[in-house]
């Protein structure tokens, strides 16, 4: 049986903070403010993976009110998630995301995330589509206020969890 699950996360950008997406550091002047690193894009691969399992929200699993995330590689909640999965008898079938941001632009960065969320995940590069596009300067986002992605997640279940 295949399942979709469907992710989104937003942070607010802020100076002093390094800009982490899929677990690559990319250069920039502003990083994300979180309570952990401030992965947006594996924060909603998460949830994306957990909603196809039918499973709750990162934020039930890795809460931002548990010191024991602060500061926390995004990696580690992804790593724990797929672990998660496996115990529940799914296969990951691909994972797609979409990342808007007016900048840095990312495009150069994306083979980069890609390897980055492969080798965390332990699939193929060819499992994860991640594209990069602007608000077009509207909103908060075009404002340049923030970085937001939208993720899906396709799995293979052997059977229905309960």
């Amino acid at each position: 049986m295949i399942r979709v699950g469907i992710g989104y996360d937003v942070h607010r950008l802020v100076s002093g903070r390094p800009l982490i997406l899929g677990g690559v550091n990319i250069p920039s002047a502003r990083g994300l403010e979180g309570h952990s690193d401030a992965d947006c894009l594996i924060h909603a691969i998460c949830d994306a993976l957990l909603g196809a399992v039918g499973e709750r929200d990162i934020g039930f699993y890795f809460s931002n009110r548990d010191s024991q995330w602060k500061d926390a590689p995004s990696r580690i909640f992804l790593e724990k998630v797929v672990a998660q999965l496996a115990k529940l008898g799914a296969k990951v079938v691909n994972i797609d995301a979409t990342i808007v941001a007016e900048e840095p632009h990312l495009s150069p960065y994306i083979p980069q995330i890609k390897t980055s969320i492969a080798q965390i995940m332990d699939i193929s590069i060819g499992q994860i589509g991640v594209k990069a596009t602007t608000q077009e300067g509207m909103g908060f986002l075009g404002r340049g206020e923030g970085i937001a992605v939208w993720a899906v997640a396709a799995v293979e279940l052997r059977e229905t969890p309960c």
